[in-house]
């Protein structure tokens, strides 16, 4: 057996004993128009609920929302929790993005609000000469009851 393969076994061991475990979640994170407007930008998506905060108030959801593609951008980079207990896995060389198996919008991001994002991993096993993980990923929204965001989330550790 190679190193890599050795580092992928014990990997995939460390893993699965994690399955359905929550990690604990992201910090909370504010969603702000100058951010909404930047996406837009970048997105070339300037709908009106977004970026014409007058008209948005008079809107469906009474304020401007996040598209909810920023959402999706934002989840994976929410500021860390210093209460994550990710594992380190011995010759772990790289993380890829490898999409979404699913991802449902129940609820909007309204400007201003405070998001955070919470892991579980559901699956994890060797494909393609990697370890592919599963992670459903919940972004709930300070003081509301339906999460923004639920999504399940694919990667590839690369060993």
């Amino acid at each position: 057996m190679t190193d890599a393969e050795t580092h992928m076994a014990n990997a995939l061991e460390i893993l699965t004993s994690q399955l359905d475990q929550p990690k604990p979640s992201s910090d909370w994170f504010e969603i702000t128009q100058e951010r909404i407007n930047d996406y837009a930008d970048v997105s070339m998506d300037h709908q009106w609920i977004h970026v014409d905060v007058d008209r948005a108030k008079d809107g469906p959801f009474g304020a401007p929302i996040a598209h909810g593609n920023l959402t999706i951008a934002v989840m994976g980079h929410l500021p860390t929790s210093e209460k994550s207990n990710a594992p380190t896995l011995e010759g772990h060389k790289l993380s890829i993005n490898y999409g979404f198996d699913k991802i449902r919008f129940p609820s909007p991001v309204k400007v201003g609000s405070r998001i955070r994002a919470t892991s579980t991993l559901k699956r994890a096993e060797i494909k393609g000469g990697m370890i592919e993980t599963m992670n459903e990923i919940v972004v709930e929204v300070e003081g509301q009851e339906k999460p923004a965001l639920v999504a399940e989330s694919l990667g590839r550790l690369v060993f």
